[in-house]
C-alpha cells in the first residue's frame, strides 16, 4: 500500500486508487461532475495547497533562491494544526490503502507536491 505523487490530469496508473487534488482551484472550464473521468481528482483537498498569497509569490519570482523561500513558507503553512492532522492521517492511511495526490504543475521539482512527498516521507508514509 501506499501514495502516489501524480500530475493531476495525467493517466491514471495502475493501483493508484482514490486520486486527491491538492490545489488552490478546481480545472477551469471542467463540469465538477468530469473532474474524475478526466482524470484530475476524486476529492478535493485545497487545505493542502499553498496559500493564495503564496501562489502569487511563487508566480512572480525569479532568481535563485525563491524556491527556497517558496519551500520554506509552505512548510510554514504545512505546520499549521489542520494541514498537520491532515498529513499525519494521510501518512497513516498510506500503510493500509493506496492513493494519490498531485497538483497541475507540470514540473514537480518545482511544485508544492514535491514538497508533500518529503513532509509525507517524514511522518512515515508509504511513498511508491
Amino acid at each position: 500500500m501506499s501514495i502516489k505523487v501524480v500530475r493531476l490530469g495525467s493517466p491514471r496508473g495502475s493501483n493508484e486508487g482514490l486520486r486527491v487534488g491538492t490545489v488552490r482551484r478546481p480545472p477551469r472550464g471542467v463540469p465538477k461532475s468530469q473532474f474524475a473521468k478526466l482524470d484530475f481528482y476524486d476529492v478535493w483537498l485545497p487545505n493542502l495547497s499553498p496559500s493564495q498569497d503564496l501562489v502569487s509569490l511563487a508566480m512572480h519570482s525569479q532568481g535563485k533562491d525563491w524556491w527556497k523561500t517558496f519551500e520554506r513558507k509552505f512548510r510554514a503553512e504545512m505546520n499549521q494544526p489542520d494541514a498537520s492532522r491532515v498529513l499525519d492521517l494521510l501518512a497513516a492511511l498510506s500503510h493500509g490503502t493506496n492513493f494519490s495526490l498531485g497538483c497541475y504543475c507540470e514540473d514537480e521539482q518545482r511544485c508544492h507536491r514535491a514538497i508533500l512527498r518529503k513532509l509525507l516521507a517524514e511522518r512515515g508514509a508509504e511513498i511508491s
